[in-house]
């Protein structure tokens, strides 16, 4: 390719019909081998390049298929950002809906898994492989936004004749990598795409904003994990009394460790072999636990051997999945009942009567013989050390997720009761005790939220299960927005629709 050394490269102007028509002269010019008078961006000459250089034709017509309806449902469920899918589509779909976008999500390398947005411009996207189960990488499909986000680790912006292949030339697209807050490592790309008349300036900077919202997110739930694992795991590390150990995360981050201030913040862990070997050149052995690992210096007692002082229950019964709990790092099979009982429990750890605990689960017709059934075989799944009698109590040292609710609300850190709870309390009971401190929980997180002007508590809030649908948070949320921001017109689409409900 031949050109003028004092030509600058190609840039958006004012007028995307103008620019799209000197962006296909320049196209033709690189690809035929003719002198230009424009150079394409540096971004996009160097993708130009790598798809070129994997054999990518300009002619082909659609991105390869590589996965099928049931594998794209297995491949969701099992990715990092299905967790954050609610926030992109409140963020992006509804814009994207309206906008004549469709928004995609892809996976690391480039394969889209998720797809929303404007009804009419679904079938058009389908003729042109904008679907789930599709490879947007550079190499399968050339030069496009997501694919490029992807390999320069960064936030792309391509516009018609600067994708490699001719079929997009009249689409635009802008797309930006989301990454592990554990690891670093992009986790995928979020993308708006549409036809070329729908170019917006804002656009880049919408996408990018919310890439980073998916990432705050991840880094909330990732902090909620950190702690979990510590409380579920501390009692492997505390037996080993003075000795060397740390506990680490699956990924080698080191959580918790004697003696303190020594530790790097990761260990190398290679293949997880036994033992790991230091930066110093010293052996440490490594445990395997339910959710991480335990290092122990050679020649240590083994931790996860000695008897702890106190077993470790964790209760997750916040939200609309089943009840989880885990004991020492085992998890548990519960139904309600079980779950229902354990909550009364850690709710009263003083310990309570059969009658006041029949009163808790039944109301005024509570029957002690049906308590004494019910906490017998709940003493068989758990041991008779866990759960004691004369009164019912826990002898365990419990992390449970209605408790840090409660304690960060009367902390005062409404923040912190959002990120801890995943919803409603055992949504499915009507314990009278479990009701009672549901709507407690529920009405404490609301007027909190409601009586600040955190414009991002108020976000937080409305993401969350508890606030989805709560016109007047929504309403407050859109009242308190600055101009500009990147989420105003997200947020007025939703309060459009719970208005019309």
């Amino acid at each position: 390719m031949s050109q003028d050394p004092a030509q600058p490269p190609l840039t958006a102007c004012g007028d995307p019909v103008a620019h799209a028509r000197a962006l296909a002269e320049c196209f033709d010019a690189v690809l035929g081998g003719d002198p230009v008078r424009r150079v394409p961006r540096p971004v996009v000459s160097e993708s130009w390049r790598r798809s070129l250089a994997a054999h990518v034709d300009p002619d082909r017509r659609t991105p390869p298929v590589v996965y099928g309806p049931a594998e794209v449902r297995d491949r969701r469920a099992a990715h990092p950002l299905n967790e954050v899918m609610p926030l992109l589509r409140s963020t992006l779909a509804s814009i994207a809906d309206e906008a004549m976008h469709v928004m995609l999500v892809t996976d690391a390398d480039g394969r889209v898994l998720w797809r929303d947005g404007a009804a009419k411009l679904l079938a058009q996207a389908d003729r042109v492989g904008l679907f789930p189960g599709t490879q947007w990488s550079e190499d399968a499909i050339g030069t496009n936004a997501m694919g490029t986000a992807l390999a320069v680790d960064a936030p792309v912006q391509i516009h018609s004749a600067e994708h490699l292949v001719r079929t997009y030339h009249a689409w635009t697209c802008v797309a930006a990598p989301v990454h592990d807050p554990d690891t670093g490592a992009i986790l995928g790309a979020v993308d708006v795409s549409g036809p070329l008349h729908t170019v917006h300036p804002a656009l880049a900077q919408l996408v990018a904003a919310t890439a980073q919202l998916a990432e705050n997110q991840l880094r909330v739930r990732l902090a909620i994990a950190d702690e979990r694992l510590r409380l579920r795991n501390m009692p492997h590390l505390t037996s080993l009394g003075a000795g060397m150990g740390a506990l680490v995360t699956p990924t080698g981050r080191v959580l918790a460790a004697e003696p303190q201030g020594w530790w790097p913040d990761r260990v190398d862990l290679g293949r997880g072999t036994d033992p790991v070997v230091l930066a110093d050149g010293r052996e440490l052995h490594v445990e395997p636990l339910a959710e991480g690992y335990l290092l122990r210096a050679a020649g240590q007692p083994s931790g996860a051997a000695a008897p702890p002082a106190a077993a470790a229950l964790s209760l997750r019964f916040m939200g609309d999945g089943p009840p989880s709990a885990l004991l020492d790092g085992r998890p548990l099979a519960l139904t309600l009942r079980p779950a229902e009982i354990l909550t009364a429990l850690a709710l009263h750890p003083e310990g309570l009567t059969g009658e006041r605990l029949a009163q808790l689960l039944y109301g005024d017709k509570g029957n002690q013989t049906t308590v004494r059934g019910e906490i017998h075989r709940l003493r068989v799944l758990l041991g008779r050390h866990v759960l004691a009698t004369r009164p019912y109590r826990l002898t365990a040292s419990v992390d449970s997720d209605f408790g840090s609710v409660r304690r960060a609300l009367r902390a005062g850190r409404v923040d912190l009761a959002l990120a801890a709870g995943a919803g409603p309390l055992l949504p499915r009971s009507d314990a009278p005790d479990i009701r009672d401190v549901r709507e407690e929980l529920t009405a404490g997180v609301r007027t909190a939220v409601l009586a600040s002007a955190d414009v991002d508590l108020l976000h937080a809030f409305t993401d969350h299960r508890l606030g989805e649908h709560d016109l007047e948070a929504h309403e407050r949320l859109a009242e308190l927005l600055p101009p500009g921001d990147a989420r105003s017109g997200a947020v007025a689409v939703r309060v459009d629709r719970l208005r019309t409900r």
